[in-house]
């Protein structure tokens, strides 16, 4: 099984560009900043690690994320790893591109967390949430809005204390 589970930062904006195919393919190549589990005693010494993997997505999934991922912001993607060649024509040598090829683009942080962060500057159209992926989301059948209580503006729900432990059923 060749299944990719993600989450970290995005390091630049996407880059899209269409194929030259009959019918145009959207191709958007992105890189991940994920962060790497250390001992804890580089961890005490401050030491952080990351590794940077490069995200590739085709269609509907590359137009969402040019749309919606900018630089910076926490993301989680679903995919599978491929490795390919090529022949570079200037050394003579193959080269080998290890890549994630996504199917799946989630949302890791509130819109209001990231535009704090970046200082504001997200251009992008209005945010729908984090766990929404691209293309469930476009063949997903609407359904009604129920309405729900709102945070308030902490992003925090009060905690009710008028439970006790005997009212729980575990």
């Amino acid at each position: 099984m060749n299944k990719v589970i993600l989450m970290g930062r995005l390091t630049k904006d996407p880059e899209i560009r269409y194929s030259n195919a009959q019918e145009p393919l959207a191709i958007a190549r992105y890189t991940l900043a994920v962060d790497r589990r250390v001992s804890r005693d580089r961890r005490d010494a401050g030491e952080q690690t990351a590794d940077f993997i490069n995200c590739t997505c085709f269609g509907k999934a590359a137009e969402f994320v040019e749309k919606f991922y900018r630089k910076g912001q926490m993301v989680s993607v679903v995919g599978r790893m491929q490795v390919r060649s090529y022949d570079d024509p200037q050394t003579q040598q193959r080269r080998w591109i290890t890549e994630v090829i996504t199917d799946e683009h989630f949302f890791a942080e509130s819109r209001a967390s990231f535009e704090g962060r970046s200082g504001g500057n997200y251009d992008a159209p209005p945010y729908q949430g984090g766990g929404h992926s691209a293309p469930a989301a476009n063949n997903r059948p609407q359904q009604p809005q129920q309405s729900q209580a709102q945070p308030p503006s902490d992003s925090f729900f009060e905690i009710d204390n008028t439970l006790d432990d005997d009212d729980l059923p575990f």
